[in-house]
């Protein structure tokens, strides 16, 4: 199937549940609200027509700042990539978190189980929570880390540092000792450069 009918059988199969289908470099994308999230999965992988049996990736965005520009939509958005092997055919899914005080969507760990660990690591990154997730805690940081370093808000330097004491014989936590510095790159072009 190619890419082009590909958008018009998920237009026809999705109906009005898609917010948007579309075309791109040559990928499509699905956008939804959550309310429809689970639905849409579900008819992904099992319509006989789409057959998208595997969730390849999942991840968090935080569109605060898009383009160097303030957004003016919804902040978090989780994006899922799905692979047809039997279609050989490739569909990405967004849907957006409808706070972006409390973003939460559901997990679709029901649907793809290869989900599990994406969606912690998104909880850790974006703090984004998957409603009836089985394991929901973080993945990649400290138990008493403080924020989601992922969000375009958190500081570069973090809040908190740790470090081996010697006297306590065991990991502590203080306050940021680095003094913030300026990280623009500076570059001398030569005359005549690019043109």
């Amino acid at each position: 199937m190619h890419v082009i009918d590909l958008q018009a059988a998920c237009t026809e199969i999705l109906g009005d549940k898609a917010s948007k289908i579309s075309l791109a470099f040559d990928e499509i994308t699905v956008e939804c609200q959550p309310e429809h999230y689970l639905d849409i999965m579900t008819t992904l992988r099992d319509h006989p027509d789409l057959h998208f049996e595997s969730l390849v990736d999942l991840c968090g965005v935080d569109y605060s700042t898009y383009k160097n520009q303030v957004w003016h939509g919804k902040r978090f958005a989780v994006v899922s990539n799905l692979v047809s092997v039997k279609n050989n055919q490739r569909i990405r899914v967004r849907v957006w978190a409808q706070d972006d005080h409390l973003p939460m969507v559901e997990t679709v760990t029901p649907i793809y189980n290869s989900a599990d660990w994406y969606e912690r690591e998104a909880f850790d990154m974006y703090g984004i929570i998957f409603n009836h997730h089985p394991d929901l805690r973080r993945i990649l940081t400290d138990y008493g880390f403080v924020g989601h370093p992922f969000r375009k808000d958190f500081p570069i330097s973090g809040h908190v540092e740790m470090r081996y004491d010697e006297n306590e014989k065991r990991v502590v936590y203080q306050p940021v000792t680095i003094e913030p510095r300026e990280i623009t790159p500076r570059i001398v072009r030569e005359e005549n450069y690019g043109g």
